[in-house]
């Protein structure tokens, strides 16, 4: 699962590609962060439905520490990274665009300018060459 030696000594590691990482990893971050307060707040409230808040809890933990494995492999080049931030980025438009639309503007505006600039980042073509170089051996994991 390591990163095929002679590609990495051919070409640095893009500004992009940090970046991109970094704000995958600040997501799955904020994801854990939003379980632990849905843990408070199991702790302090009776739910609706006990089975259904702790598949919610296990969902978002779940979440969290796909994008942390994501982040992790996309800083190391693996192409099929690129699709997981990709659809994940989606996801967040499609809720960052309804909040802002309900008046939630900051809140809208946090979930919407990362996603947009990692979806404009991950086509760039210093990205697009970092998670495609290939060496001898062809394995995209």
């Amino acid at each position: 699962m390591s990163r095929p030696q002679n590609s990495a000594a051919h070409a640095p590691r893009p500004g992009a590609v940090v970046l991109i990482s970094a704000v995958l990893v600040s997501e799955a971050l904020a994801l854990l962060g939003v379980a632990g307060w849905y843990v408070y707040n199991l702790f302090n409230s009776t739910p609706t439905s006990m089975g259904g808040a702790v598949f919610s809890l296990f969902l978002i933990v779940l979440v969290a520490v796909w994008l942390l494995v994501v982040g992790h492999f996309f800083f190391r080049g693996m192409r099929w990274t690129r699709a997981a931030a990709l659809v994940w980025q989606l996801f967040m438009i499609v809720i960052a665009v309804p909040t802002l639309q309900g008046g939630v503007i900051v809140v809208g505006l946090v979930l919407l300018l990362p996603a947009a600039a990692v979806l404009l980042l991950l086509f760039t073509k210093p990205v697009i060459a970092w998670t495609s170089q290939t060496s001898g051996d062809a394995k995209t994991f």
